[in-house]
This record gives structure tokens, C-alpha cells and sequence, in this order.
């Protein structure tokens, strides 16, 4: 599993920049609010993201994403559980692989590997599988709410 720890420099901060994101990284063992999962894994606030150096880099993103996928009049709101549909969990999931080429030191292969450790669960048994052959209604999804561009590119915009 690949952690927070394990980025080169301020990687992750052109990605959290462009969404106007914040993160506080908390000491060894602090307990991390705010994580919907509890230990390790990122807890979001509103736009800030909470993370500790064994923090699951899958798990940053993921948050990220729901930050970036929601509904404006939801990322209003001190939600710990993001609460959105299926098809809005399966548009986070799709698009921290998108954006996981924007950091430097990881990429998709490493994250297909850590989603498929953590526990991702798909149709097809795998992420990439998920990713490649069964999430055409997904990308599609992300563009219609103009998160991602129809070159797979993202448009650096929040959910529309």
C-alpha cells in the first residue's frame, strides 16, 4: 500500500490547489477526524482533507473525489459520509484513477494494486478490470456533470 508518506515533496498540492483544497497532516497516532472508516484512512471536512503519514494515498484521493463529485449544495454541508448514489461513488472511484497520474511518484498501476488491496469491490473482480470494460457509465456520468473532459482529461472544475 502506497501512503502519504511516500510522496516526493508538495506532489499532491497542484491537484489539491485546482480544487481549493486543503490538507492537515496530524501527528503519528492522532486519532483522524472526520474519516468515515476510522485508523488510517483520510477524513474530509468540508474542503479540507485530514491525513496522517500511513495514510492510504488511495484513501486521500477517494475523499478528494468526493469533494469534487458532490452536489454543491451538499459540499455546503459538514457531511463525514458523503451520502451520494451509486453512481456518484462509482464517479470517485473512477476519477482518483484519472487523477492519480497527476501526482508525481504514482499512477494508475499503483493505485489499481491499492484499491485492489484495500478492498474495492467490483462486478469484474478487479479495478482495472472495472476501469477498462465496465465504466463507460461512469466516465460518462463524469463528463455529463463536466468533471472530466471526453479526452479523459479532468476539467479542474467541481461538480456543476
Amino acid at each position: 500500500m502506497f501512503h502519504y508518506s511516500q510522496l516526493k515533496n508538495d506532489a499532491l498540492k497542484p491537484v489539491l490547489a485546482a480544487y481549493s483544497m486543503r490538507i492537515i497532516e496530524l501527528a503519528e497516532n492522532q486519532d483522524i477526524p472526520y474519516s468515515f472508516w476510522g485508523e488510517t484512512e483520510a477524513g474530509r471536512l468540508g474542503n479540507t482533507l485530514y491525513v496522517r503519514m500511513d495514510t492510504p494515498l488511495h484513501s486521500v484521493l477517494h475523499e478528494l473525489c468526493h469533494y469534487i463529485c458532490m452536489p454543491a449544495t451538499e459540499r455546503a454541508k459538514d457531511l463525514v459520509d458523503a451520502a451520494g448514489s451509486a453512481a456518484e461513488e462509482n464517479a470517485c472511484c473512477f476519477f482518483q484513477i484519472i487523477l492519480s497520474e497527476f501526482i508525481d511518484g504514482y499512477d494508475q498501476s499503483r493505485l489499481f494494486q491499492d484499491m485492489d488491496a484495500w478492498g474495492y469491490s467490483f462486478r469484474l473482480g478487479s479495478a482495472i478490470r472495472w476501469y477498462t470494460e465496465d465504466a463507460e457509465d461512469t466516465r460518462e456520468w463524469l463528463i455529463e456533470k463536466q468533471i472530466l473532459l471526453a479526452n479523459n482529461q479532468p476539467s479542474w472544475q467541481l461538480r456543476n
